[in-house]
């Protein structure tokens, strides 16, 4: 009876030993920005007010992460009403037909302290590969002791890639995009 004990009791511990990490986005504490140049001459800046995410790893460095990440195209805002509504219509994420982008991360691979997070970007029901630079901002303990993560992850992407065809020629609405997601996570 004994060494059933013995065993069932290594068997757990071996489990929680292995056991999974699960973290889920903060949106109080996160934001999805990106960067775009009007007329070759400025940059004008948005950012999306819906999104979720999570993050699981068995490694305590995160090398194995795996990412989901999903935004809610109709939540656009670049702070000009008439620009917003554009930007939602079908000469740009089409919203009521493509409510969701979505990140599906297929490896995380570290580079010193930070990270290359590669994976699927979906937009418009186009999926194509990305990567993007990570930079890990480091692990606390919030006012109830719960942990949080933090990170900020940048790429630039072809909107024309994404049947993004609004402008095509790039000379009024820049054909690149540049991404910048920073985001806290709650240890679940």
């Amino acid at each position: 009876m004994k060494k059933i004990l013995l065993l069932a009791g290594m068997a757990l511990f071996s489990l929680q030993s292995f056991a999974q990490s699960v973290w889920k986005v903060d949106p109080a504490h996160s934001s999805v920005n990106f960067t775009i140049k009007h007329m070759g001459i400025n940059l004008v800046p948005g950012y999306f007010q819906k999104f979720d995410g999570m993050l699981m790893s068995d490694a305590k460095d995160f090398r194995d992460a795996k990412v989901d990440f999903r935004v809610q195209t109709a939540s656009i805002n670049t702070h000009v009403e008439m620009r917003d509504n554009h930007l939602r219509s079908a000469d740009f994420f089409e919203v009521e037909k493509y409510p969701e982008m979505k990140f599906t991360s297929t490896k995380m691979v570290k580079s010193g302290n930070d990270y290359k997070l590669h994976g699927n970007l979906t937009i418009k029901n186009v999926t194509k590969p990305v990567v993007f630079d990570v930079m890990y901002g480091g692990m606390a303990k919030d006012q109830k002791g719960g942990e949080k993560l933090g990170f900020m992850a940048s790429a630039t992407i072809n909107r024309l890639d994404y049947n993004i065809n609004y402008d095509p020629s790039g000379q009024g609405v820049a054909k690149d995009v540049e991404i910048k997601i920073y985001t806290e996570l709650a240890k679940q």
